[in-house]
Formats: C-alpha cells, structure tokens, sequence
C-alpha cells in the first residue's frame, strides 16, 4: 500500500486526498492552519462548467490598467505587487490573445465538465449534505447594452465549447426571478451550473476522509521536504517527519513556498476574494447570480445568502478591506429587490492562487520522481477539485488519466 502525504487541506487536496484513498494508497493531509478554513471557505460555491475562458482574454490587461487609478474597482492591482513580481504580469499580458485564450479554455473545460459530472457522483455515493442545488447560474446585466454585448461571449462558447446559455429579456428575467428589481437589462442562464455551501462541503469531506482511515493533521506547515536524490523521503513539520512514498503539493497560494522543491518556477499570485454571508431569508433570490459589470455575485443558500466576489492583487496581506465588503453589498443592491441588510453572519477573504495563464500546475514536479503539484486553480478551485484529485489519483498509481494532463504541466513556465 503506497503511502501518500497531501500538503493542503483545502477542496482541492481533500479531493486528491478522496480519490487516492478510493484507489487504495494510505494518505496523510496535512495543513498549516485548520482544514477546509483557507479559499475552500466562504466562496461563493459555484460548480460552473459555463466559467471555461480564462481570465487572461484580449483586451484584459487594459482592464487592468484602468484600476491603478480607480479606488473601487472590482479588480484591484496594487503596483507595488506588479514591482516585485513583475515577471508573473508580464507572462499575463502574453497570454490575453485569442490563441492562448482559446487553448487555456479547452483545458479549463476538460477538467470542468468532468468535475460536474463528479460532483453528482461524489454527493450521492457519500451522502454528502452540503446544500447541493442543481438549478443552474444566472448571469445578469443591469443594461441592454452589456446583455446584448455579452452574446458575442455566448456565441464564443456555444460554437467553440458547447457552452450554451438561454437569454432572457427584461420582462422574462423579472418573472424568473422576482428577487430582481424590474427594468434590468437581461440574463443569460447556464442550466449546466450547480452551486453547494462550501464549508458544508469541507465538513462532509472531512467526515468521509476520517471514515477512510485517512490522517488530518492541522496546524501542521510544512518546514522540509525532505529528499535523496530524486526521490521524497518525507515531508517534515515541527511535530516531526511525515515518511511518504509520494506526496501531493496541493498548497493553493502557498505553493511558491515549495519551488525549490518542485524544480521549477511557480508562477502563482494571491488573489484576494472576499463575501459577506447574511441569514436566510423570504425574500433571497432562488437562483444563483453573477452581476457582470459590477463583478458581484450572490448565492442563496439552505442556511444563508452570500455576496462575494472581487479580485485583488495585493501580495500577502493578510487583513480584511471593509471597502471592498463594502463594494460588494453596495453592488447587489443596484440589481435586487431586497438586498441584504442588518448584521451578516460571516465576513471573509480568501487568497485564490492565480497563474498566468489560467491554468492549474498538475503533474509530476520536475525535481523528482514521486512528487506531484495540484494547485494554481485560479478561482475555480472548487468547481474543479474532484476532477483534479481523480487525475492526480490516476498520475500516482499509474492508471490510464481520464483526462489529458498535458495542458497543466508544472514545468510549463520553465
């Protein structure tokens, strides 16, 4: 039976972690704080085979630009973040043309659409009760210029990606969701998209894994990992050494930590995501929405109503931007009836572990023969996690991959 040490218990590595159990290995998760509390959280727990482009598309660095001089802009790029990594926005801006677009989202696609299916899989063999809701995600405009804008996006991933979305008119987006003021501009509704209550999710996971016989150990970063020649030996905390006959990086934004280890550059940045989580109520949408140009989305849950959304490039910080809670709550109100008020249950953040190129890092490191990266999910961590743990249980012993890995090389960036 190998023995297998997972760095990460965020979706992503309790996924790996499920997968490689299923196959019969005995897997160690190990996580610097506790399991399930970093990205894996509070997002706003999409499973989303309609999000396959990239966030690298034409014309995107210009975006960019544009928010060094705005305060409230839903994309957020501190300069002094572009000054000591510039070589990870550079890559970026490479990326924003029609062809690597197109060849990202084909990758993108794969692991998504196989995780969709998975998802259904997954809930019912364990039983999982994460609030699991299959009615689909609405994408909504607040005017007719942006919906009618938006169907040169929904021809793009109708003809290239089978990616269809039904639109709906003012009056007909009012009577599918009333929660919506009247007068917006549209909708476009991917039937395909599911969403869940992420923390349930990880809690479920977590009860599954024990049931397994795997090993979480929190509180528990990495401090070594430990090697002979090109083989780990071990993975070492300050509780001691975690013997492994593989180990799975699947560390999130904290993977540059281990690029020694892996052997090769890992071009991942921290992008901040916040939500805000309120009590359910009577009035909460039934479906779950993205506001396209304020950047916002909400999600109404069993137990609660999310907002959440942003990105910012801000390093490492580690504190909660009020203004930008702010920006999101003030956004949902421009579109519903009822926007939340009063005093939310949960505020957040999270660091989503962006790549250049919109891609993950899975595949076996270059550094060594039984070391695996799983991370650089971008803001899709959770919508692909079953699929990526799938594939990296399949790299691991051996068996036929379900899904093409070469597209998410590690040693891709050199």
């Amino acid at each position: 039976m190998s023995r297998v040490t997972v760095v990460g218990g965020g979706v992503v590595g309790a996924c790996c972690a499920y997968y490689l159990a299923k196959a019969g290995c005995r897997v160690t998760v190990l996580d610097r704080g506790r399991f399930g509390a970093g990205c894996s959280h509070a997002n706003c727990g999409y499973v989303c085979p309609s999000h396959v482009l990239p966030l690298a598309v034409p014309g995107a660095i210009w975006d960019t630009l544009r928010t060094l001089l705005r305060r409230n802009s839903p994309l957020k790029v501190k300069p002094g973040v572009v000054l000591r990594d510039p070589g990870w926005f550079l890559r970026f801006a490479r990326k924003c043309n029609a062809r690597d677009m197109t060849t990202a989202a084909g990758g993108i696609r794969a692991l998504l659409d196989s995780s969709r299916t998975l998802f259904d899989e997954l809930i019912r063999t364990e039983s999982l009760d994460c609030e699991w809701v299959t009615r689909g995600l609405l994408f909504v405009f607040q005017t007719a210029a942006a919906m009618d804008h938006y169907a040169e996006v929904d021809r793009l991933l109708r003809d290239q990606f089978q990616t269809a979305a039904e639109p709906f008119d003012s009056q007909q987006l009012e009577k599918l969701e009333p929660a919506l003021k009247p007068g917006l501009g549209g909708g476009w509704l991917y039937r395909s998209d599911a969403h869940l209550r992420p923390d349930r999710l990880m809690s479920e996971l977590r009860r599954v894994l024990v049931g397994m016989g795997v090993a979480i150990h929190e509180n528990s970063p990495v401090s070594r990992i430990v090697s002979e020649g090109r083989q780990v030996r071990a993975v070492a905390t300050p509780a001691g050494e975690h013997d492994a006959d593989h180990v799975v990086l699947a560390a999130g934004a904290w993977t540059p930590e281990f690029a020694n280890a892996v052997g090769c550059r890992v071009p991942v940045q921290p992008g901040k995501g916040y939500s805000v989580t309120f009590p359910a109520s009577a009035t909460d949408p039934t479906y779950p929405m993205i506001f396209e140009e304020h950047r916002v989305a909400v999600t109404p849950f069993r137990s609660g109503f999310r907002v959440g959304s942003t990105m910012e490039f801000g390093g490492y910080d580690a504190t909660l931007n009020r203004d930008r809670l702010k920006l999101l709550t003030e956004g949902a109100a421009l579109y519903l009836r009822n926007p939340p008020t009063g005093e939310p249950t949960e505020e957040w953040w999270g660091w989503r572990p962006m790549t250049p190129d919109g891609l993950p890092l899975l595949g076996l490191a270059p550094a060594a023969d039984n070391l695996w990266v799983a991370a650089g999910h971008n803001m899709l961590g959770l919508s692909m996690a079953p699929a990526t743990g799938k594939l990296v249980a399949e790299l691991v012993t051996g068996e036929k991959p379900h899904v093409d890995p070469a597209a998410y090389s590690p040693g891709r960036f050199g």
